[in-house]
């Protein structure tokens, strides 16, 4: 949902404890899953932002094939990193492009023009075509009613698929013969169909065995599920196939048919204002990992994961603050959202005034349980839960949609993440609407402890003990949690002493050292502080003490 203020928590007495017998509970992870993590604990891709073309507007959906990078939304033009809007170097990009995982530069090749924003953009299992969904209704000019595909060898629009749909489409599964479409649409090629479809890959043609229904709201997301018989569909419903199925559940990839879908992690619709719904899916391993947005008081705005083969609910992430996509790597599981309150995962509370954090990374499996309160009208509480990962970019909020987001897509593969959205700056540098980030190994591994937090540290005699004390409060670094700090004497180089510690940006304990090897006389204290790659910053030096 649109930012909003909220303070504690809601519980409800019908929120039921879970037992999950099918749980795949890891030992529970420290606070320093970074690019250089404790034993046992996931790494995270870096925190530097990575050189990418930007765009004018907003990217909505993106979806990457190798190393190529799709990217659909709502902008009319690309530029190279480092120029700004109205910049000679822009080129002509509407609402669809391409470029390079590796080196965020613009596929040259892939230049199409689609006429109304593109809103959903997947791949085909074996990776040939990618397939595009949204309001448009030409594509480089050609009739192409809101549902079309790019021959990825070629980058060429395919000509002959151009199923006619009658209204958006926001959800797009694909097997190597079969389009499954979801959106807020009621006819196919001139058939009937309530807000689902399934067309052939080979020439459009609407699927007369396939017509399952989301009877009252739209549908967001579809995924296919391993095997690909099942098809798992989230949205805003509170129906499908007219059963009681809110925001998620499946059906049969051949005939539309109801299948099995066992937890109910979308609460039940209260009112036109009160209500949550799936934003996106995504299957890794035999799970499907879905992402929520809860409008009005403390409706679900987190994450979930669930079996793909039945619905079995693994783990519900109860963040504050909407959630729009999410993806896995590795073992790592991906989001962006504008998250204001993380208690549900013992990470960051509620703050005054209230702060978002658009990006965040955390664990596929559960870790532990969920302590806090379950949120209104919850059909949990003391789920499993995951843990959060310490990697923190900043993400500026954007204009554009007048929704105040900053990103609304992830992508990537086995070495980059790249997000896409409305944000006009990335960790305080302009970078708009498209940007990457890589595994440490291929990361520049630049971002270091936040020199704004360290503040001078304060010194004081020790009496009764020869000693001076030092005394800081720690700062924090957005993708490493352990930091050393090297107490500086005098404005020396040399260390007099360390101090390792774990801080975030919501718990920076405070510090000290004392110098009991101080010659006599007075003397002033800087604290150098240093991340595991070596970036360093030195705070101010102290009063003098003596």
């Amino acid at each position: 949902m649109r930012q909003r203020r909220t303070s504690v928590r809601v519980g409800l007495a019908a929120a039921a404890t879970l037992t999950l017998a099918g749980a795949s509970f890891m030992p529970a992870v420290t606070a320093e899953a970074d690019t250089a993590p404790a034993s046992g604990t996931p790494a995270t891709v870096s925190a530097d932002p990575l050189p990418t073309w930007q765009v004018d507007g907003v990217v909505w959906s993106m979806v990457t094939v190798g190393n190529t990078v799709y990217a659909t939304g709502n902008f009319t033009k690309a530029r190279p990193p480092g120029t700004a809007v109205g910049s000679s170097k822009e080129v002509a990009r509407k609402n669809i492009l391409a470029f390079d995982i590796r080196t965020g530069n613009l596929i040259t090749s892939f230049a199409h023009s689609l006429n109304g924003q593109g809103l959903r953009i997947v791949a085909s299992p074996d990776g040939k075509r990618v397939y595009v969904g949204g309001e448009f209704t030409t594509v480089d000019g050609k009739a192409h009613s809101r549902l079309a595909a790019f021959d990825t060898a070629t980058g060429k629009l395919v000509a002959g698929f151009a199923p006619k749909v009658s209204n958006k489409v926001r959800g797009i599964a694909a097997t190597n013969s079969t389009v499954y479409i979801g959106g807020n649409f009621f006819s196919v090629n001139g058939k009937s169909r309530t807000r689902l479809a399934a067309v052939k890959a080979s020439n459009g043609a609407t699927i007369d065995t396939w017509k399952p229904t989301a009877d009252d709201d739209e549908v967001f997301a579809l995924a296919l599920a391993p095997g690909g018989k099942r098809v798992l569909v989230g949205g805003r419903f509170q129906k499908l196939n007219g059963a009681q199925h809110v925001g998620i559940g499946a059906v049969n990839a051949t005939n539309g048919a109801s299948a099995t879908w066992t937890s109910k992690p979308i609460p039940t619709k209260q009112s036109s204002t009160r209500y949550s719904y799936v934003t996106d899916l995504t299957v890794s391993g035999d799970v499907v990992y879905g992402a929520a947005d809860g409008e009005g008081y403390h409706w679900f705005d987190g994450r979930f994961a669930a079996k793909a083969a039945d619905g079995e609910l693994v783990w519900l992430d109860n963040c504050y603050g909407a959630t729009y996509g999410v993806f896995a790597q590795g073992d790592a599981l991906y989001s962006v959202s504008h998250a204001h309150d993380c208690s549900s995962l013992g990470a960051f509370p509620e703050s005054t005034p209230q702060t978002w954090h658009r990006t965040l990374a955390e664990t596929k499996v559960a870790t532990g349980r969920d302590k806090s309160l379950p949120g209104s009208r919850s059909n949990y509480r003391n789920q499993p839960v995951p843990s959060l990962l310490h990697w923190f970019p900043t993400l500026a909020q954007g204009t554009f949609t007048k929704q105040y987001q900053a990103a609304w897509a992830v992508t990537g593969n086995a070495t980059y993440v790249a997000l896409g959205g409305e944000f006009p700056k990335v960790n305080g540098k302009a970078q708009q609407g498209l940007v990457r980030f890589a595994v440490k190994s291929a990361a520049t591994n630049k971002t270091g402890p936040v020199a704004a937090d360290l503040a001078a540290p304060s010194a004081s005699r020790q009496f009764g003990s020869r000693g001076n004390k030092v005394s800081w409060k720690a700062t924090w670094d957005m993708d490493n949690a352990k930091l050393t700090y090297e107490v500086l004497r005098d404005g020396g180089t040399t260390a007099i002493g360390t101090v390792t510690e774990s801080s975030s940006f919501w718990d920076r304990p405070t510090l000290s050292f004392t110098d009991s090897a101080a010659p006599a006389g007075e003397h002033t204290y800087k604290v150098r502080v240093k991340d595991p790659l070596g970036n360093t910053v030195t705070s101010a030096a102290s009063n003098s003490v003596g």
